[in-house]
Order: structure tokens, then sequence, then C-alpha cells
């Protein structure tokens, strides 16, 4: 279990599972805001919560509402408050997907070059790989050297449907 995740199994207050057409999404929050988003099944996700199933919390309504709009391809904006938690390189990668515009796409390296670190690429991808906000916090956005389609946390077949939701144009290797 990642750090984030434990930090936020303990601050859980509230979750909701909804239906996405990627598959079961897990959506946690704390008193603070929007804290996960995990695929059924996605690499690091938090397991079962000792929260309430709150399906009618504000705040988790807001989210899967959003989300919703998200894959009718209605909106691309997400605009709930946040409450992430990682360390603090985490945190600035994670800063730093959410400037990632919808269609487009960036590289680890790039990412690597925004938080002032550009020898760290192997730990922006382990930092992006623990993303505990999927689509939301983008992460699905950021690529290999060249456009080639590396790893993701919730599978390789999500990411190559967010991306194509989002209508990258791009060729997706």
């Amino acid at each position: 279990m990642s750090f984030a995740t434990s930090v936020i199994r303990r601050r859980c207050t509230a979750q909701a599972t909804i239906a996405t057409p990627l598959g079961a999404l897990l959506l946690a929050r704390t008193a603070d805001g929007l804290a996960g988003a995990w695929f059924e099944g996605q690499k690091y996700h938090a397991g079962a919560l000792d929260a309430p199933q709150c399906p009618d919390d504000r705040l988790l309504r807001a989210a899967a509402d959003q989300l919703e709009a998200y894959f009718a391809g209605r909106s691309s904006r997400f605009d709930v408050p946040l409450d992430l938690h990682g360390t603090d390189f985490q945190r600035n990668v994670w800063r730093q997907l959410l400037a990632i515009v919808p269609g487009q796409t960036c590289s680890y390296l790039d990412v690597a070059r925004r938080v002032g670190s550009p020898g760290a690429v192997r730990a922006v991808g382990a930092a992006v790989g623990k993303n505990p906000l999927s689509i939301i916090v983008p992460c699905h956005r950021v690529v290999g050297s060249g456009g080639a389609l590396t790893g993701y946390a919730g599978g390789l077949h999500r990411k190559r449907a967010l991306l194509a939701l989002e209508g990258h144009q791009q060729e997706l290797h």
C-alpha cells in the first residue's frame, strides 16, 4: 500500500462506487475534499474502506456528476475540492498533471523538468503511477518519449480509452 493510500484510508469519511464505461470507480473523500478515485483492479487501489457508503454525499455526488459529464463528452473540467495525500514530491508532480489540458499529452521527462528535477524521470513515473485520483488528476496524459504509451495503474486499455475520449490526435503506440 502506498503512503497516500494509507493516509486516505485513515482519513476517509465517506465513499461511493460509481459505474463508468471503463469499469467501477471507487470515490473516497475526507473532510477536506476528494482524496481518491480508483478503478476496480487498479494498482495501488485503496481496497475496502471503513468509511460509510454515501452515494448522496454532496462532494461525492458532484464528483460522480462531473465524471458522468466527462465520459459523455460534455465536459473535461473537474472543480471539486481535492485533498491530495502523498509526499511533497508526489504532490508537486500531481499538481503538474493538473496543468495538462485535455487532448494533450506530455512526457515523464517534461513533468520532471516542470518540477525542477530533470534527472528524476523514474521518480516522476513512480509518482504518476501512485496518483490516487484517476482521471481527475490526469495521469493518463503522461506518455513516454515519442508518445509511447507506458504504464498506467488502471491498465493501458483504460489509458488508450481516456486519451481517445479526450480527442487525442497523435498516433498512440
